[in-house]
């Protein structure tokens, strides 16, 4: 049971936002479960999420125990980029969830994963999350290295840490950026308003995107992202904070998008050194076919 008496400055803040605050972890949407399921309470009673908190209220709340995923492995074809009996290296496509969750049990890549190498991968960070070393996003396409040893994750995750695998994205985003190049260099925490989105923040992790432009359109610009850190949505949150949101992005773009794919953003190429062998990996994948349909239409509009 956690407790937490409510101060001045709380005071009318609605309790599922107050309880974001106080557990920065967890989303308004789940806050809202707890309380259906009558988990939290102010002064010994059950309340409502758009319950107003009073200064010297008391409130209090259990965290119900997440029930265990049921994984199951699924024959869904994949991309295989780079493969040996060690790592892998997958060409993701848009629209794939990484590894499951309460809301996407199965059709991840993990799912097909678990099928495809017969459950031979690390479980370093749980079967749920069997052989990911790292993630993109849903709607993101492109490279990701998978580990089939906790030896392999152990060692790829140290790379990944200082920074020593060269990650590089093409994106398409709004407006003309007029230098060649730049550097966003902002920290990205969790947005104090919307909890459920980062957002550049004083208090956030360090985070830096170099970017390059590779062609400018119309209205709209072509250009290639590395990645000196590796923060959630950190291209996204980035381009947005200078004003030029990606094409697509349901997140950070436009309320009107341009187009409905989600967002335009490719992870096209890995550089690292191979967990075990030392030898170093370069990989790059194609764009994919929705990413060059944009281009060609955006080459009409000019």
């Amino acid at each position: 049971m956690k407790a937490y008496q409510v101060l001045s400055a709380d005071s009318g803040k609605r309790i599922d936002k107050l309880l974001t605050i106080i557990q920065p972890d967890i989303s308004r949407s789940e806050i809202q479960s707890w309380i259906k399921q009558n988990k939290v309470a102010v002064n010994g009673v059950s309340i409502k999420a758009n319950y107003k908190c009073k200064e010297g209220d008391m409130i209090t709340w259990s965290i119900p125990k997440k029930q265990e995923l049921t994984i199951h492995p699924e024959s869904i074809m994949l991309n295989i980029v780079y493969d040996d009996e060690h790592i892998a290296v997958i060409n993701k496509p848009r629209g794939m969830v990484v590894h499951p969750s309460q809301s996407h049990t199965s059709g991840t890549l993990v799912n097909a994963l678990l099928h495809h190498y017969n459950g031979n991968l690390s479980t370093l960070s749980g079967r749920e999350r069997a052989g990911i070393v790292h993630r993109i996003d849903k709607d993101t396409s492109g490279l990701l290295i998978i580990a089939k040893s906790d030896e392999a994750h152990r060692k790829l995750q140290r790379q990944f840490k200082n920074r020593e695998v060269k990650r590089t994205y093409e994106a398409i985003v709004h407006g003309v950026i007029s230098h060649d190049h730049g550097l966003v260099d902002a920290p990205i925490g969790r947005d104090p308003k919307q909890r459920q989105n980062m957002a550049v923040v004083d208090e956030g992790k360090d985070a830096k995107t170099h970017f390059r432009v590779i062609k400018r359109y119309e209205n709209f610009t072509h250009i290639e992202c590395q990645l000196e850190t590796g923060r959630t949505h950190q291209i996204r949150v980035h381009m947005k904070y200078i004003n030029h949101p990606l094409v697509g992005d349901p997140k950070y773009g436009p309320r009107k998008p341009f187009v409905h794919i989600g967002q335009v953003l490719h992870a096209r190429s890995l550089e690292f050194i191979h967990p075990i062998t030392e030898e170093r990996i370069c990989l790059t994948s194609e764009l994919p076919e929705e990413f060059k349909d944009v281009l060609n239409r955006l080459d009409k509009m000019t």
